[in-house]
């Protein structure tokens, strides 16, 4: 994203264009594209620092399950930011993983495995509702003119989506004697 904003910057033209056009069937690869591109240096400052926070605690999970989680979130929330949007709509940034990687740590709590892990995830939950929840909320229910609400809502519906795809099936039991 930094070296995207870098070479936005000292490149003639702008990047930007490349990112989610909605209800434009051509800008739909702006669901790839879209979150490595951002308005200006304030946006991608904005997303940065709760983009490695959140992003890491996906990834300690491991590279497949961190792009998973990354693959569903950016696939939900593009669709969804895509289809709600005001036709035309150009939506640019990483908001959506951020969002997204905050509803799968959060929704992760819910998935079943050992009850060490569970309390672990439900601690790192609490404390990650107590750093960045009012300010997702806000991100909503309260975005500023020109901020997508949308991007934010079904980026975290999708970290749901992931967090519930994701969850590890416990192997039947035979109980055949």
């Amino acid at each position: 994203m930094w070296l995207v904003q870098t070479l936005d910057a000292i490149l003639p033209g702008s990047f930007t264009g490349f990112g989610l056009r909605s209800w434009d069937v051509t800008g739909l690869g702006g669901i790839v594209l879209g979150p490595l591109l951002h308005a200006n240096w304030g946006h991608l400052i904005a997303n940065s620092v709760p983009f490695l926070v959140l992003g890491c605690l996906v990834a300690v999970e491991g590279a497949r399950r961190f792009w998973a989680v990354t693959a569903i979130v950016a696939i939900v929330g593009g669709l969804g930011t895509w289809l709600v949007n005001a036709p035309g709509t150009l939506t640019v940034g990483a908001s959506v993983l951020v969002f997204g990687y905050f509803g799968y740590v959060v929704m992760r709590v819910f998935a079943p495995g050992r009850v060490s892990h569970r309390i672990l995830y439900a601690v790192i939950a609490l404390i990650v509702i107590s750093l960045y929840g009012g300010s997702m909320l806000a991100g909503v229910f309260g975005a500023a003119e020109g901020v997508s609400w949308q991007g934010h809502l079904f980026g975290a519906l999708g970290g749901g989506v992931a967090a519930l795809a994701g969850r590890r099936r416990r192997p039947d039991r035979d109980v055949t004697p």
